[in-house]
């Protein structure tokens, strides 16, 4: 039996980065953020984002030293299956797969409802044709072309955000004038109202959303196995990418937390998708066509999520498909080195979207993003234990953390308190009433993924 060919290593260090932060930045962020403000004050978003931000470090601190040691696509599954168990590995791979799958559909209905905010009479399913066109054009291209479009595309996020602390820090000083301020404002805002105005609770409460907004800095080890040097580049990308996150998302709560009012910042359905902090802040200082110029960048940023997500799942499936777990055909390559049938199937995931035109929008959109918070923090606690256990069966082999090429610091604290915290933002969707339905609808999908493998085991091998 001829083993799979392989993906081609053509990935440099700052494509990784930006992978890392497009698959990042983005609804979380620009929409997410004010959602988490309105509901915790602005002290609470501050420790909830800096509480997210941590939880990531720790666990893309415990994937760096899997992905040195096994820098091989479809990793999480693959580490699942050698370090817990094979089923849980199955589990993983499909729960990944999934998570990216559901964000495609919310991704392409966010942006075609932003673009029909523009061209109103367009229909919603036409938009998501086109964007899905265009991303599926993207990943079916060499993996190198892919790197190249996601660094761009993710530039123009990070930029924007960028530019957004900076002429955010000046009104707060009182560089430039705001609107609804004599003076300067400085950080007076933070607690008007009281410290923890909501209480406590709702930073816990929160916690999903906010771990959802750092999702995406683990494709690092999705594309670790198409990546040149990745005893170099994949440290170097991990550090690089989680504290540029934390610097943004941090910043990016305090600028909107110094300059709105707390109870102002949510998104609405009367003022459309593309209302964010962002616009209200922009507006306020004077920035010409804010509304239309935050309106382009969501949609990019939507894209590049969708174009990374998708080039992520169709991963797992052709790992699946390389450790005889699916089909050959999950596997095959084509002559640009991409696996075209996994891509096909993956982009499957859009089909929620097309629904949208005849079922609520905004209801898809919801119940989507729940379910793909939900399988991001399951695979996250995959790797906490993968780590565990890696380091565990490397010191009883009798090799030493010094023999490491990266080793992820304080081990055990690292992956037990990663494992443990994202447990906690598990139960926490758990009690909530919006997210329940999601929660056992997921908890659903992992057991039929265990029941899954254990029917393949009885399938003859080929």
């Amino acid at each position: 039996m001829t083993s799979p060919p392989q993906l081609k290593r053509s990935m440099q260090g700052r494509h990784l980065v930006m992978i890392s932060l497009g698959g990042a930045i983005g609804t979380g962020l620009f929409l997410g953020s004010g959602e988490v403000i309105s509901q915790t004050g602005a002290i609470g978003a501050i420790l909830a984002y800096a509480l997210g931000g941590l939880i990531a470090y720790m666990v893309m601190l415990c994937l760096g030293e899997l992905a040195v040691h096994m820098p091989i696509a479809g990793s999480f599954g693959e580490y699942a299956g050698r370090y817990i168990n094979p089923a849980t590995g199955y589990m993983v791979a499909w729960m990944y797969w999934l998570t990216w799958t559901v964000t495609l559909g919310t991704e392409f209905t966010a942006a075609a409802l932003l673009m029909q905010e523009w061209f109103p009479h367009v229909p919603i399913w036409l938009w998501i044709m086109i964007f899905a066109a265009t991303v599926f054009f993207l990943n079916i291209s060499s993996t190198r072309f892919f790197a190249e479009a996601e660094f761009w595309l993710a530039l123009i996020k990070v930029a924007t955000v960028v530019l957004f602390i900076i002429l955010g820090t000046a009104a707060i000083v009182g560089i430039i004038p705001m609107q609804g301020y004599d003076t300067a404002p400085l950080l007076s805002n933070l607690t008007k109202d009281g410290w923890f105005p909501e209480g406590f609770w709702p930073i816990f409460a929160t916690m999903l959303v906010v771990n959802f907004a750092f999702s995406g800095t683990e494709l690092i080890g999705v594309a670790a196995g198409e990546t040149q040097n990745p005893e170099k580049n994949i440290p170097r990308a991990i550090n690089a990418a989680i504290w540029r996150l934390l610097i943004f998302f941090v910043g990016t709560i305090i600028i909107v937390s110094a300059l709105l009012p707390y109870q102002a910042t949510a998104v609405n359905d009367t003022h459309g998708l593309s209302h964010s902090p962002f616009v209200s802040v922009f507006s306020r200082i004077g920035i010409p066509y804010a509304e239309d110029l935050i309106r382009f960048v969501i949609i990019t940023a939507l894209l590049s999520a969708a174009n990374s997500g998708l080039f992520a799942a169709s991963r797992m499936l052709w790992s699946l498909s390389s450790t005889q777990k699916l089909p050959a055909v999950f596997s095959r390559l084509s002559r640009t080195g991409t696996p075209m049938i996994a891509i096909c199937v993956t982009m499957m995931g859009a089909i929620p979207g097309l629904l949208s035109e005849f079922y609520a929008p905004e209801v898809i959109f919801t119940n989507l993003l729940n379910i793909a918070a939900f399988t991001m923090v399951i695979v996250w606690i995959s790797i906490c234990v993968s780590q565990f256990n890696f380091r565990r069966q490397w010191y009883k082999s009798g090799h030493t953390v010094s023999q490491l090429k990266f080793a992820a610091p304080l081990y055990p604290l690292t992956p037990i308190l990663g494992g443990i915290f994202c447990v906690l933002t598990c139960l926490s969707m758990a009690t909530d009433p919006n997210m329940r339905a999601s929660f056992i609808g997921c908890l659903i999908i992992m057991a039929l993924c265990y029941i899954g493998y254990f029917i393949s085991l009885k399938k003859p091998k080929h």
